[in-house]
């Protein structure tokens, strides 16, 4: 199978199972995205573990993970604090302590790396919870909007950056895109914040327009991050679970570092 199909396939299987978890409810799209965030999570601690002396601790770092997403998620659902959500402090706090017994070379550079992976995939995984909750119920439809605006911006960026993209963006750490390519995804977002409020017009086409413009440039600097990860470990791809499209963290690279802000916007007008 050409690479070209393998691509297609892959992204037709991708999109389409996140439009059906988002679909189903909040239950589904819960269940989902917690295999999303932990499988996310370990590809970090593998991608990272490449380089010399770095070990972060994998099996603390998915337990609390795991703790952490189901604490956010089930808020953000049940539209009331966990009685049981303070016990995540303590597992940040074991992370530290269990470096005195693994004897590593480094053991503070394990515990940054144990507690980077932590909140750079699976908090913003878990606040997606968070942003379909807005104004106290499951809103799929501003949650697939969301997703809809960050694959407008992506796609429509690297259509026009190929076309016509002359100046680079950030030629240090992604010599393919360019301004124009950026300013292209900014115009095809906005365009298509219009038609979802046309789909939706119970959430306000401001609020929309807002929310594309957080995407694209939040999502934008997310892609660059990961960009700037790969380099910095000397790999093309952060992993290769998605034939033709590399690992989960080169797909929602856009997510990781969009969610909290868009959650953050959202949060202040409930």
């Amino acid at each position: 199978m050409s690479n070209f199909w393998q691509r297609t396939i892959t992204g037709i299987f991708f999109i389409g199972s996140i439009i059906w978890s988002v679909m189903q409810g909040p239950v589904l799209f819960q269940a989902v995205f917690l295999i999303v965030s932990l499988l996310s999570l370990n590809e970090f601690y593998r991608l990272v573990s490449k380089k010399d002396e770095v070990e972060p601790n994998r099996v603390i770092g998915l337990l609390t993970g795991l703790f952490l997403y189901v604490t956010i998620s089930f808020d953000a659902i049940l539209l009331e604090p966990l009685r049981w959500q303070q016990l995540i402090y303590p597992l940040f706090g074991i992370i530290f302590f269990a470096e005195l017994y693994r004897k590593k070379k480094q053991p503070f550079q394990n515990i940054a790396f144990t507690l980077t992976g932590i909140l750079y995939t699976v908090l913003p995984f878990g606040l997606l919870s968070e942003i379909a909750a807005f104004r106290n119920e499951y809103n799929s439809s501003l949650l697939l909007g969301y997703f809809i605006l960050i694959w407008t911006s992506d796609t429509f960026a690297y259509l026009v950056g190929r076309k016509v993209g002359k100046h680079r963006l950030f030629e240090r750490i992604s010599p393919k895109k360019s301004w124009e390519g950026s300013v292209g995804g900014a115009i095809a977002a906005i365009i298509m914040a219009w038609v979802l409020h046309r789909f939706d017009p119970s959430i306000d086409l401001w609020i929309w327009i807002i929310v594309a413009f957080i995407i694209v440039v939040t999502g934008t600097l997310g892609d660059l991050t990961e960009s700037l990860l790969k380099r910095t470990l000397g790999v093309k791809d952060s992993g290769n679970i998605l034939p033709g499209h590399g690992g989960l963290l080169d797909r929602f690279d856009a997510i990781l570092l969009s969610a909290p802000f868009v959650w953050a916007f959202l949060s202040l007008l409930s």
